[in-house]
């Protein structure tokens, strides 16, 4: 920016009170006879003056001081029209205060100190304007070779330099700059949380939030809107944000970082294309897998892409209120903090399934730790208590029997109906109970065999009912013989029930007032599901 000093030594024009003022900047030139300017005047201006209404010394005096308080860089005294020379009390009073006055003799016109400032500040402006182009450039040479938000912010880091992170809006850090992210967080996370407890739907994108560290960094950060296609309104998606290394944030430094906006919001639309495409893929490996499409030796080569070898292991947690969504991200966060990010996420049903490396130890203790970890993060994150079951690891091979015991583990740990709340914590295979032993049989057409036994008659007579003999069943027995609680479950009249479950009782020559019976058919609609028989 224009400094005094440089505004009169580029006109040939003197100093003649409080040279040491003259580094102060020069934002513009402004022309006025007032013995008050003030009103119209901002601050950092120079004021070109005639002083033709300063006939007095005190009026001089008090002249220089109302432009001081106010923030003015320097008087500009035009001589050879009202005044021959400087005024010796204007001169003293400034040299006392410390406000910069040159002469400007009568054959410079004022004209020309404004063009001058004018021209100095276009021609630097285009210089701002043609940095940050080659830094923007720059920074979409790194967008285009995937360096990702990672790559981004190293790359801004470098170019301010700043240490520079972009935050979600939970307040997780979605790329941090430094060679030690750990170094960084220390000092940006609580910040970042801060930002969080903004409220999205009243942040404006195109307003900046100044930030004070504890360091005395200057700091900003910048709401990065998420880019819609469909014209909806923009929502808050993230937060750039940027802490200057030593002194202030630039005029440049903001454009770089506005610039960045956009390109940020880019790599974030990317990295959810890509996210979607993964969850995607990973629901198709896991369907393909537990409907048993898949031989062994191709298994463990669809999972070999997510980091899965060797022996692998099964969470599972049911949906909460929040939706797959967040569930689905909170996971997929805990499996990066916690178990190095190699693992399979996806929703099955009404559960969200993670497949991740067992521990190198081999001990399900250590496994279960793990598991209780993610579980308590996830509820933080989501704020919710939520549950998670989990099996014992085994070969990919074993895949099936592993998905199925965590999730009858789950089963078994809480009621369909209060999944959430005081039985919140991990399950695992001693919460199984009877349903282990399904899972042990490893001869799968023997499974078969036991469940078409006593659920085959149903399945060969249901004709017209389309399956509803069956669910009815599993209603009745899930609800504790309860009529009409099955009845709403279903939605359909208690009366229907009773019909289906004697048309069941009539196929089977079973009769579901007998424990026993009812324990068979518990068990082997368990049992279908398990063998992968289901339509």
């Amino acid at each position: 920016m224009l400094t005094l000093r440089e505004l009169v030594d580029s006109l040939g024009l003197t100093i003649v009170a409080a040279a040491s003022g003259s580094e102060r900047r020069v934002r513009w030139v402004h022309t006025s006879e007032l013995t008050d300017p003030t009103p119209w005047l901002s601050g950092s201006e120079v004021i070109l003056t005639t002083g033709m209404r300063l006939g007095s010394p005190q009026a001089q005096r008090d002249y220089v001081r109302l432009l001081l308080a106010h923030g003015i860089s320097g008087i500009g005294f035009g001589t050879g029209l009202g005044h021959d020379t400087v005024p010796q009390a204007l001169a003293e009073e400034a040299e006392s205060v410390g406000l910069a006055v040159f002469e400007v003799p009568y054959e410079v016109p004022f004209i020309a100190i404004s063009e001058r400032a004018a021209e100095h500040s276009i021609n630097e402006q285009f210089a701002q304007t043609q940095r940050a182009r080659l830094a923007h450039e720059r920074l979409e040479k790194v967008l285009v070779s995937e360096g990702g938000l990672s790559g981004l912010t190293t790359e801004l880091s470098q170019l301010l330099p700043a240490d520079v992170a972009v935050y979600g809006t939970c307040g997780d850090a979605l790329a941090c700059s430094g060679a030690d992210p750990a170094a960084d967080l220390s000092i940006l996370r609580a910040v970042g949380y801060r930002l969080a407890a903004s409220d999205p739907a009243a942040v404006q994108a195109s307003r900046p939030q100044a930030v004070t560290l504890e360091t005395g960094q200057d700091a900003i950060a910048l709401p990065v809107a998420r880019l819609s296609l469909d014209g909806d309104d923009a929502t808050l998606d993230a937060w750039l944000f940027a802490a200057k290394q030593a002194g202030q944030l630039s005029e440049l430094d903001r454009l770089i970082l506005w610039q960045s906006v956009t390109l940020v919001a880019l790599e974030l639309v990317r990295r959810r294309v890509a996210e979607e495409t993964e969850r995607r893929l990973a629901g198709d490996v896991l369907d393909a897998a537990l409907e048993g499409q898949l031989e062994a030796q191709e298994l463990a080569r669809r999972l070999e892409p997510f980091g899965l070898r060797e022996q692998v292991g099964a969470f599972v947690m049911p949906v909460p209120d929040e939706g797959v969504a967040v569930l689905d991200r909170a996971i997929s966060v805990a499996l990066r903090e916690r178990a190095g990010g190699r693992g399979l996420v996806a929703a099955r049903g009404d559960l969200v399934c993670a497949l991740m490396q067992a521990p190198p130890s081999g001990d399900p203790a250590d496994f279960f730790a793990l598991a209780e970890g993610m579980r308590a993060q996830i509820s933080t994150d989501i704020g919710q208590e939520l549950c998670a079951g989990v099996g014992r690891c085994g070969p990919p091979a074993d895949l099936r029997r592993i998905f199925h015991e965590a999730r009858c583990a789950l089963e078994a740990r809480t009621d369909s109906a209060t999944k959430f709340g005081a039985d919140a914590g991990i399950a695992t295979y001693q919460d199984l109970g009877s349903a282990q032993l399904l899972l042990s049989m490893q001869d799968q057409e023997a499974l078969k065999l036991f469940c078409d036994s006593i659920l085959g008659p149903i399945i060969e007579n249901e004709g017209a009912y389309g399956g509803e003999l069956l669910r009815s069943l599993e209603a009745f027995i899930e609800c504790h013989g309860q009529w009409e609680k099955a009845a709403r479950r279903l939605y359909c009249h208690r009366h229907t029930l009773r019909y289906r479950i004697r048309r069941v009782e009539e196929l089977t020559g079973r009769s579901l007032d007998d424990v026993r019976d009812r324990i068979d058919f518990w068990l082997a609609l368990r049992g279908r599901q398990i063998a992968g028989t289901l339509d």
